[in-house]
């Protein structure tokens, strides 16, 4: 028998949570074949089977969360006739094991997942275990881990003085009862409510975007670009562009080419804050915020200032293919120095982006809408104009210079030509 066990997932990620099980227990499978699907902070991984045999074992379910180095199932070498002996013990262990020794392990588990899995504590695997040896709901145990992960010592301390814990609400006056249990709230049949728990990834999206904003002094500046220029060069070069490089010349690039012209004038914004330290990095790994299913991710156009149009068109269209079907590895949104998210395709027309920590700069492009603009006293005439902000760490940045960088990139874009230049 050998033990499935939850590899090294990546830097900085120790843990994730059980997204579904490819295979079920008395599935044969092979060498390489993926078993388990967990999510991470940042991304989905498969583990798979590291020899053929039998699924055997399944300790653990979707929505259980796991460490690097839990053993999550096993596998029984040698095929199905070699599981048949330990399956046909399993069964006559099932029929002479008294029925309530089975119901609390295994009937009240199954039932509280599919009525109220989105209420699901969140608890180490070996945590679940001792709570069920001890028919503690893990709902009722206080956890000391700041992100409310109940672990086995949190199960132990609630077994040694669980007692008196529990009688001390009742003995509150009326007016200080502690708020019912979501389990038993009334429900109201005219105000209809669902519960759905937040995946991982949107809790960790969560987590950082409150992080950045309680710890970054955030600012944002705005301003606007006329689009005219660009819009008539890719009226031009749309058909020739594509004929020559299998893609379409979009607006992403031409942002992308004008934030690093920007970066390389003002380079406290494609910095970070490392203790009393402001690291200045010296190059353009630029950040696409892409809407996927689970949540917002961030992938990275490396070396953004060595691409051509062409490459940026490319890299950006693959990025979002990844995203689209789930197959982004952690390399593809890791080290960006600075990030652009375009609200603009779902119609936003102005917002202030929060950053994508530790950076200390994100550009926020938004949709294209015709207004009226003065072309000089007399004249006026209507025009494709976009409002663009920067959100941006005023502890290293100061306003004059995030000012001066947004008004450089409207100048690059309103001047297409200089961005062959300087971008």
């Amino acid at each position: 028998m050998f033990d499935v066990k939850v590899p090294e997932l990546a830097e900085s990620i120790s843990e994730g949570t059980v997204a579904q099980w490819l295979k079920k227990e008395g599935d044969t499978v092979v060498k390489g074949e993926d078993l388990v699907e967990l999510e991470t902070d940042k991304v989905n991984i498969e583990i798979s089977a590291e020899r053929d045999g039998v699924l055997k074992n399944i300790k653990v379910e979707p929505g259980d969360t796991v460490a690097v180095g839990d053993i999550i199932a096993s596998i029984v070498e040698g095929g199905a006739s070699e599981s048949a002996e330990p399956a046909a013990e399993e069964k006559a262990e099932e029929k002479t094991a008294p029925a309530q020794k089975q119901e609390p392990v295994v009937e009240n588990d199954a039932a509280e997942e599919e009525v109220k899995a989105s209420d699901r504590p969140i608890a180490s695997p070996a945590a679940r275990k001792l709570a069920r040896e001890k028919g503690i709901d893990l709902s009722e145990v206080n956890a000391r881990d700041p992100l409310g992960r109940v672990r086995t010592e949190d199960v132990k301390r609630h077994a040694e003085g669980g007692s008196s814990e529990k009688a001390a609400p009742a003995s509150k006056p009326a007016g200080q009862a502690s708020k019912p249990a979501a389990s038993v709230e009334p429900v109201n049949p005219e105000k209809p409510v669902e519960r759905v728990k937040m995946s991982r990834r949107r809790q960790t999206i969560a987590k950082r975007l409150v992080e950045a904003q309680q710890t970054a002094a955030m600012l944002t500046t705005f301003n606007e670009v006329d689009m005219t220029a660009i819009n008539e060069v890719r009226a031009r070069r749309k058909d020739k562009f594509y004929e020559q490089n299998g893609v379409k010349l979009g607006y992403m690039s031409f942002f992308t080419k004008a934030v690093v012209g920007a970066l390389k004038k003002f380079p406290a914004i494609n910095a970070e804050i490392q203790g009393d330290e402001m690291v200045l990095k010296k190059f353009y790994d630029i950040g696409i915020a892409v809407g996927a299913e689970e949540g917002l991710v961030v992938p990275v156009v490396r070396n953004a200032d060595r691409l051509s149009f062409a490459g940026i068109e490319k890299e950006i269209g693959n990025l979002a293919e990844k995203a689209r079907s789930k197959k982004l590895s952690l390399e593809d949104l890791q080290g960006g120095s600075f990030t652009i998210t375009n609200g603009g395709i779902f119609g936003s027309m102005l917002s202030t982006p929060i950053l994508n920590a530790p950076q200390v700069g994100i550009l926020g492009m938004h949709t294209i809408q015709w207004r009226p603009v003065a072309i000089d006293k007399e004249r006026m005439e209507n025009r494709p104009m976009m409002y663009i902000a920067l959100s941006y760490d005023h502890r290293i940045v100061d306003g004059k210079e995030a000012v001066s960088f947004l008004t450089t990139i409207k100048s690059l874009l309103e001047d297409p030509e200089s961005l062959l230049l300087e971008g």
